[in-house]
């Protein structure tokens, strides 16, 4: 199951990325790029998934490559919840 665009309303929600959430992609990068996404936004952004996909993410699975673009994030939930 694809969950980019949940991802994307998380994404857009955590970031308050206002009409600039509509341009996001799957490959759109996170980390580094966007200039909200810094540690704080990292800790809402998986407050937020948890709540959404009812999963639990432990602190080594918060990681640069799950985190690289919009893609790798909607794919690591993905994994989360088929597990």
């Amino acid at each position: 199951m694809d969950y980019t665009d949940r991802i994307k309303r998380i994404l857009a929600s955590a970031l308050q990325l206002g009409n600039r959430a509509n341009q996001l992609t799957r490959s759109t990068p996170l980390l580094g790029a966007l200039p909200e996404f810094d540690s704080m936004a990292v800790v809402t952004v998986m407050t937020m998934i948890e709540e959404e996909f009812g999963i639990s993410v432990a602190d080594d699975e918060i990681s640069g490559e799950n985190f690289e673009t919009v893609g790798s994030l909607a794919d690591f939930v993905a994994k989360k919840t088929d597990a």
